[in-house]
């Protein structure tokens, strides 16, 4: 039996921040999705993760993990990054463990599961306002949740970037501005509007200086960390709703803050690109999926459409209706 300890040590430690250059969030990512699936390893065999062998974990076994997460309640996109993490650990095992190529070529026929392209969940600008006001500014978590609240909506940060940002990252010369690391470490400086920068630094009067180089700690002083935003957020989300009820039906996670920073950018300008720049994506590809839900830009679209005149014959759509037809069906 081929142990299992030493060769996910050697691909978590080394091989991907070292041999790879993996950004730290990938890496917990990975980690995350092992762990997960070495828990339910070790359940169904009775054995703990320790003593688990490279053989243990085999196709059959990989595929009841899948289907126990979705059972419980994870999305299609969270089974997909699950067996995603799996595959690359596979992929590099199969150079090291030549022996176990049929076992790992199985793994790697799993497919992923096609996943419904939902509309992205946003809050609207009065219930971004009340979430704002949530936190109580005569305590220092208030002071501390009201400037993370109002960074994440106006800077359309992914958790990970929140929660990673250092006190040097915040940049006091005119204009204030905030330099951000997001995913596959693109970089982006943004500036600051003067309500944001005035919560910041409402906070950083309050921050305790010998703590965590981290931006944003918690009580102990320490980094802030990602379930630790999670569950501030679902906290103010509760006093929000006595103001907005409507936002008691929304299931409010720190994305849907980045989504709703995204649409009101949206609305505001009327270009896409801008919202792409504004966070960081690689592709305006991945951005248009506000457009898609955006009902302002179809009926500006159907605005600007003129009807014309019947003549005896075909009828032949106007061609801004055939573009958006055209573009609707290649998303």
């Amino acid at each position: 039996m081929t142990p299992l300890a030493r060769y996910l040590s050697l691909w978590l430690r080394e091989h991907l921040p070292v041999d790879r250059g993996v950004s730290p969030n990938t890496v917990d990512a990975y980690s995350q999705s092992l762990a997960a699936l070495l828990r339910f390893a070790a359940d169904r065999l009775r054995r703990p993760p320790s003593e688990l062998a490279f053989e243990d974990i085999d196709a059959p076994l990989i595929l009841a993990f899948l289907e126990e997460i979705e059972r419980r309640g994870a999305s299609v996109r969270t089974r997909n990054a699950r067996l995603a993490a799996i595959k690359a650990l596979f992929r590099f095992l199969e150079y090291r463990l030549p022996a176990a190529l049929e076992q790992i070529r199985q793994v790697q026929a799993i497919p992923r599961k096609k996943a419904d392209e939902a509309l992205v969940a946003w809050l609207t600008r009065a219930e971004i306002g009340a979430l704002l006001a949530a936190p109580d500014p005569r305590t220092r978590d208030g002071i501390r949740d009201r400037a993370m609240l109002s960074l994440a909506y106006a800077c359309g940060l992914r958790v990970s970037e929140l929660t990673g940002l250092r006190l040097a990252d915040y940049d006091r010369r005119d204009p204030v501005s905030l330099h951000v690391t997001g995913k596959g470490r693109r970089e982006r400086v943004l500036p600051l509007w003067k309500e944001t920068r005035a919560t910041l630094e409402a906070w950083l009067r309050q921050r305790d200086p010998e703590g965590d180089p981290t931006l944003f700690h918690n009580r102990s002083g320490r980094a802030m960390t990602r379930s630790g935003f999670e569950y501030i957020l679902a906290r103010h989300v509760g006093t929000a709703a006595k103001t907005q009820p409507g936002i008691a039906e929304k299931r409010v996670t720190p994305h849907v803050l980045r989504h709703s920073c995204a649409m009101h950018t949206l609305q505001a300008t009327g270009d896409v690109r801008k919202v792409s720049l504004w966070l960081g994506h690689a592709s305006i590809q991945s951005t248009e999926i506000y457009l898609r839900a955006d009902p302002m830009e179809k009926l500006e679209m159907i605005a600007g459409m003129t009807m014309p005149k019947l003549k005896p014959g075909r009828f032949r759509p106007p061609d801004k209706l055939l573009a958006m037809l055209a573009g609707n069906a290649r998303r």
